[in-house]
């Protein structure tokens, strides 16, 4: 059952860079409700990806408590959890993203 949904996911992003023109960042930040590291995590990357990115970037903010197949799909162990799901390769940054630096290596943005 984990693999349809990884193949369904990996044809939802397919169709989400034809239609971008491929050029848009497809970021997935997993949080747990309201916790302070998860808050802050969505603020500082919502600010990285308006500086950064402007534009040409797509968001999904995922929290695990209320969607939890999504966290066992994408094999999560920790919270906050930023994945960049395109474009390739795959990277993934744990923590509040209050690193700007770090961030943005991990995007390869610098």
């Amino acid at each position: 059952m984990a693999k349809s949904k990884k193949i369904a996911e990996t044809a939802k992003i397919e169709v989400a860079t034809e239609s971008s023109g491929g050029g848009k960042y497809i970021l997935r930040l997993f949080v747990t409700g309201i916790l302070p590291n998860s808050a802050r995590a969505v603020v500082n990357i919502k600010a990285i990806c308006e500086t950064y990115l402007k534009g040409k970037y797509e968001l999904e903010i995922i929290d695990i408590y209320q969607q939890p197949d999504l966290a066992l799909t994408e094999e999560i162990i920790a919270i906050p959890l930023l994945i960049k799901k395109f474009p390739l390769p795959e990277e993934r940054l744990i923590g509040d993203l209050s690193d700007i630096e770090k961030v943005l290596k991990g995007l390869r943005l610098n």
